[in-house]
């Protein structure tokens, strides 16, 4: 815990996702804040993306894979097997540091969230696990 003073730790949010609304193509683009948060909210659908990581907008904007380089359905399939293994490692605090791992994401394979929110946690997890050295599933890229 004494390592952790002073860093901000990930909090990635998906509240209330609506499964009778099935797209998410008109979420405002992230808005970026000085201290390294990025937030996507979508009202209409009521969900809201919240990434706070010191470095991680750095590192989205040099060393992450352009928007549009990967596929939506590639992303969207890497994103729910590192969901899954993020959420079973929140659930085992006796193994997996709660430093790390704080708190559930809300994350379904069945609603489309659109391009940019799971841009956004693709590149997340491949920075969370090089930052902290995990792997949460298969090979991490070593970008």
């Amino acid at each position: 815990m004494k390592n952790l003073i002073g860093i901000l730790i990930v909090f990635l949010i998906i509240i209330g996702c609506s499964t009778s609304k099935p797209n998410v193509a008109t979420a405002e683009k992230p808005k970026t804040g000085g201290n390294d948060t990025i937030k996507i909210v979508n009202e209409e659908l009521e969900y809201e993306v919240i990434i706070i990581e010191p470095g991680f907008d750095f590192w989205l904007a040099s060393t992450a894979y352009p928007r549009g380089y990967l596929s939506q359905s590639y992303m969207e399939t890497k994103n729910y097997q590192y969901v899954l293994e993020w959420n079973n490692r929140v659930r085992q605090p006796q193994i997996y540091s709660p430093n790390l791992y704080e708190m559930t994401i809300d994350y379904s394979p069945h609603i489309n969230y659109g391009y940019e929110v799971n841009y956004l946690i693709y590149n997340y997890m491949i920075f969370f696990q090089n930052k902290y050295n995990q792997s949460l599933y298969g090979r991490v890229p070593p970008r």
